[in-house]
């Protein structure tokens, strides 16, 4: 009897957590489809359903949407660094977890606690320091920004490769393979899962922030912005009520791509996550 009533309890408990995650999820969703183009707080499913919003998102740009430029500029900045973060964290990880060198251990220790201070505490002096280079208000300094620190994350895929047997690498060693050969040809290619994991994290941090991108692209050019930027001036008091269901069809388009990477990933992301907390 106690194991049935905690079992319900149970159920009762992530069901009214489900709800509250998805209900507004679901409320975006068909707010998007709705012909109101204001905020409609008397009616949770739209009175009038209508495409419009998603038709101006594309096809009707103005002043204030210009979801085109903001959706090009921000994969822009997502695919090059997952591509350059992905770089630094293999090659990072690897170091720490295959090769032997004075001063590994303090090393290791060393970014582990770097990388426990939030990002935001030295944002300030990221930015005095790329405008002093001329990179604020260019998206080749945001790629440099979000890829710079990437190598801190090594955590978990030298975890992953800690359980890859040293017996391989030891044989290539035999016959005369370099450090590259072998980090290439033989722990790439087992490292497959992780490396999954860490392209998508790579992609998550860019695709998804709103305070970076607004520190760094403060030029007033809404060409320039990225998708957080210019979904988040939609909601400007002024805006609010003319934009608000276009905001929801933003969001709603947004957060297809991520989706579909996270779903067609999904049994690598797993066996990697797993993988990395296992040691061999």
């Amino acid at each position: 009897m106690k194991k049935t009533v905690s079992m319900i309890l149970r159920h009762v408990v992530l069901a009214f957590l489900a709800i509250v995650w998805l209900v507004p999820i679901l409320w975006l969703v068909v707010t998007s489809f709705s012909a109101y183009k204001g905020i409609n707080t008397s009616h949770f499913f739209p009175e009038n359903w209508s495409l419009d919003n998603y038709r101006v998102l594309f096809l009707e740009p103005d002043s204030v949407v210009q979801y085109g430029a903001w959706f090009k500029n921000t994969l822009v900045i997502a695919i090059f660094t997952c591509i350059v973060s992905t770089v630094f964290v293999l090659m990072v990880a690897y170091t720490m977890s295959c090769l032997r060198f004075n001063g590994r251990k303090g090393l290791m220790s060393f970014g582990i606690i770097l990388n426990m201070f939030p990002g935001v505490l030295s944002m300030i002096a990221v930015y005095f320091v790329m405008k002093s280079l001329g990179l604020t208000n260019s998206h080749l300094g945001m790629i440099i920004v979000y890829s710079a620190g990437s190598g801190l994350g090594y955590l978990i895929t030298k975890g992953f490769m800690d359980t890859i047997s040293t017996s391989l690498r030891e044989a290539a060693w035999l016959e005369g393979a370099s450090e590259a050969t072998i980090f290439l040809k033989i722990i790439i290619p087992l490292s497959q899962p992780i490396i999954v994991y860490t392209v998508i994290n790579s992609f998550l941090v860019p695709w998804g922030d709103f305070v970076l991108a607004k520190l760094m692209l403060n030029s007033g050019i809404s060409t320039d912005w990225t998708i957080a930027i210019g979904l988040f001036n939609m909601l400007n008091k002024s805006l609010v009520n003319k934009y608000f269901s276009i905001f929801c069809a933003g969001g709603v388009i947004v957060s297809i791509p991520i989706s579909a990477l996270f779903v067609l990933m999904q049994k690598f992301y797993v066996e990697g996550v797993t993988g990395g907390s296992v040691k061999g």
